[in-house]
């Protein structure tokens, strides 16, 4: 009967080892799977981060370029205004053989006060400004 007892001692440990090794497994295969995907998910939200980041940096390229654009119109704006002011000007010399730059810039600034005046005209009278303040005036040469 002593034999039989250290069987059945030896039987219990067994079964009890084999739950115990097979519970650890179980865990272990669990504990894997969770980390598996905590990775997964750290690894979208990087990829997702990464991409917004990129997103975000050819915006600010993007901005960039039109800001350096913005500065070049403007440059190249005014080089096309005295382009064609200067056209105005030759076009208005030949009307008038004896004029000069001066009555030039006296009958254009004129021209453009008559207009800044009619448009003033749709302002209620309080506000307008007096017509001395933007009427020029050209001393006759």
């Amino acid at each position: 009967m002593a034999k039989i007892l250290g069987a059945f001692r030896s039987v219990v440990f067994l079964g009890w080892l084999s739950v115990a090794l097979a519970s650890t497994a179980i865990a272990a295969g669990v504990y894997a799977l969770q980390m598996t995907t905590a990775v997964a998910a750290m690894t979208t939200k990087a990829a997702t981060t990464a991409i917004k980041h990129r997103k975000e940096l050819a915006k600010t390229k993007a901005k960039a370029r039109l800001r350096r654009a913005v500065v070049a119109v403007p440059i190249a704006g005014v080089g096309a205004i005295a382009y064609f002011e200067e056209q105005d000007y030759q076009e208005w010399l030949s009307e008038n053989p004896d004029g000069s730059r001066q009555k030039y810039a006296c009958e254009v600034a004129s021209l453009s006060a008559e207009v800044v005046d009619e448009v003033l005209q749709g302002l209620p009278e309080w506000m307008r400004p007096e017509p001395e303040k933007y009427m020029p005036e050209c001393s006759s040469q």
